[in-house]
């Protein structure tokens, strides 16, 4: 008896329902039995007649041959779909024929959303995973092209992947869902500018930008930080720049983003005049990343970069 009350509470415990029945179908007893299976011949008139069908064939070929049967089912629900291991097992009297089956059901719905989820994740890691390695062997194939030599090949594209490594880091804190403007402004500054508090100045709008967003204006953010040093306002001690952030109406009736750097560079700077690889990503690489544009302007001291990203890169509270 004890053992018997011990089998009862472990098959509740574990959600366990367990269905004996003769070789006609008739139930012998049941125990622990829950919806879908509370019935008195767990066959009919709760299962769909699909489901129903599938369950009634394993037995009676169980019945047939004395071999067990195994069905995963998927039922539908009110909040989805269900899904269930089913086993059915022969009874075999003393002298080896089949007296009756044992039909044991087990829920399994949660551990196949959760591999579900898994699997969706697992997709989506490859594809952002892709598209990380296209943007880098894009950066890579840039970088040399305006390079004169491997040491200042190496240079530059080290930084160019530390601060996608950056955008990265944000990007997978907030489990894939992207990085938010701000953010990820001071992190691009705040690696060149010894002070980021006072090397940067950043007014406006934080809208939260999706990974591919972030991983592009991250990279804009660099070439311009790193030109900045070199070149700009982050080149002196007391220099800084400012970016504004502004959500404007677009066409359509949507909105866009809008940002803008902009920094006093004097006019002793010397600024390269030549294209390089910076002026390249800013001006082309990253608009036509996000679909949208941009506009690099150096005159009169002043360095402005603009650029106009459309609402299906970010979002707002």
């Amino acid at each position: 008896m004890q053992v018997g009350q011990a089998l009862l509470h472990a098959l509740r415990n574990a959600g366990i329902s367990v269905l004996y029945q003769d070789r006609e179908m008739k139930t012998v007893w049941a125990r622990n039995m829950r919806p879908p299976w509370a019935s008195d011949t767990a066959d009919s008139g709760i299962l769909p007649p699909a489901q129903a069908e599938r369950i009634g064939a394993a037995k009676r070929n169980v019945v047939a041959s004395g071999n067990p049967e195994h069905l995963e089912l998927s039922i539908p629900a009110d909040d989805g779909v269900r899904w269930f291991q089913v086993w059915v097992d022969a009874d075999h009297d003393d002298g080896g024929a089949v007296q009756g089956v044992v039909t044991t059901m087990v829920e399994t719905t949660e551990q196949k959303r959760r591999e579900q989820t898994l699997k969706t994740l697992l997709r989506e890691v490859s594809h952002r995973s892709k598209n990380l390695l296209a943007i880098i062997q894009s950066i890579a194939t840039q970088t040399s092209r305006y390079s004169d030599t491997l040491t200042d090949f190496l240079t530059r594209f080290r930084g160019r992947l530390q601060s996608l490594a950056s955008s990265q880091d944000l990007v997978t804190s907030s489990n894939w869902r992207g990085a938010a403007l701000r953010e990820l402004v001071s992190g691009q500054v705040g690696r060149y500018g010894a002070d980021p508090l006072r090397s940067l100045r950043f007014r406006g709008a934080n809208p939260y930008l999706n990974p591919n967003a972030a991983l592009h204006i991250g990279l804009a953010m660099h070439e311009l930080a790193v030109n900045s040093v070199s070149y700009g306002a982050l080149s002196r001690t007391d220099g800084f720049v400012e970016v504004t952030a502004d959500l404007t109406a677009a066409s359509a009736g949507e909105t866009a983003l809008s940002l803008v750097w902009a920094e006093a560079i004097g006019t002793n700077d010397n600024q390269p005049s030549e294209k390089r690889f910076g002026s390249v990503a800013l001006e082309r690489v990253v608009p036509a990343s996000l679909n949208g544009t941009a506009t690099l302007e150096i005159a009169g001291g002043r360095l402005e970069y603009r650029l106009v990203v459309p609402r299906g890169n970010f979002e707002t509270d």
